[in-house]
């Protein structure tokens, strides 16, 4: 008498990552798949926002180039939920000199890629000219190459998902946008400018506690908070080790700022951070520092 042969029971794509995930032996990543652009925008959501990334030909944005830039725009309410996307850019450029070659094993991008093309700049300033805010990873690298490129980013709100949010408090381990992207459950192809934005997109929305607390709404939130500036002129050579562990940076006086360790803060925490150099570091009840208060129209200028 034959066997009987047992029949084969569908499973579906969720119930197999439910399985694996259920043995405690697996973690599955998602393949992020970008938004759709939408016709309407839901009225709901009157804000506008910029998410964007530039690769460049070096760190100098006076003497360095743009050679890619991703534009997505979106938008949020008041209470930094996110809406809609409403348009999406990604162009390349050629350079006015060969890329170098370690910018190209960083981007991926070679001198063939760009042989020709021009990023499209009408595009760019039209997507760009609505925004109430603008997003970088690191706001304080491309503020100044987009500035140089184009005034539609002049006088315009910046933000920065690397340094305005606090992702080791949402539970992330790191803040390179690959160590949120794999936390949060996705993986994607990380080589063109558009694709990280998407990416970033979806990390800032992603809900925290089960509660619609995002990562763009804290952000959003700190966007909208005064920061000082507070730069330690003539403070004594000896303590400069005290200062740039308690976070301060040299600036060596070029773009106009004085030559001095400094910090930002928040406006809250100014009192502390002033008693703090006059009792460490000036020792003196009365040294008044310079400062300058800092909005998200002047945050992350060169």
């Amino acid at each position: 008498m034959p066997a009987a042969r047992t029949a084969k029971v569908a499973v579906s794509e969720q119930e197999m990552v439910d399985q694996l995930e259920a043995t405690g032996r697996y973690r599955i990543l998602q393949k992020l798949e970008a938004r759709p652009v939408v016709r309407s925008p839901r009225p709901e959501f009157p804000l506008n926002g910029i998410i964007l990334d530039t690769e460049t030909t070096g760190l100098n944005h006076r003497k360095d180039e743009i050679i890619e830039i991703g534009l997505i725009a979106f938008t949020f309410n008041e209470q930094g939920v996110i809406g809609d996307v409403t348009g999406i850019y990604g162009g390349l450029q050629q350079p006015g000199k060969s890329i170098p070659r370690e910018i190209t094993k960083l981007t991926g991008i070679t001198d063939d890629m760009v042989a020709g093309q021009k990023i499209d700049i009408v595009a760019v300033e039209t997507l760009v000219a609505p925004a109430d805010l603008i997003i970088a990873h690191n706001a304080g690298f491309d503020r100044p190459f987009c500035e140089a490129f184009s005034r539609v980013f002049c006088n315009k709100a910046w933000g920065c998902s690397n340094a305005e949010i606090d992702w080791s408090a949402l539970g992330f381990e790191g803040s390179k946008l690959g160590y949120l992207i794999g936390q949060a459950g996705y993986f994607h192809d990380g080589h063109r400018a558009v694709d990280d934005c998407f990416a970033l997109l979806e990390v800032l929305d992603r809900n925290v506690e089960g509660d619609y607390w995002s990562p763009f709404a804290e952000l959003y939130r700190a966007s909208q908070r005064s920061r000082v500036r507070i730069f330690a002129e003539n403070s004594p050579y000896d303590l400069k080790d005290h200062l740039k562990a308690r976070g301060y940076r040299w600036s060596d006086g070029s773009e106009g700022r004085p030559k001095s360790w400094w910090i930002e803060v928040d406006e809250a925490a100014l009192a502390d951070e002033f008693h703090y150099l006059r009792t460490e570091i000036y020792r003196h009840p009365e040294a008044d520092p310079p400062t300058r208060y800092l909005t998200a129209f002047d945050r992350f200028r060169a």
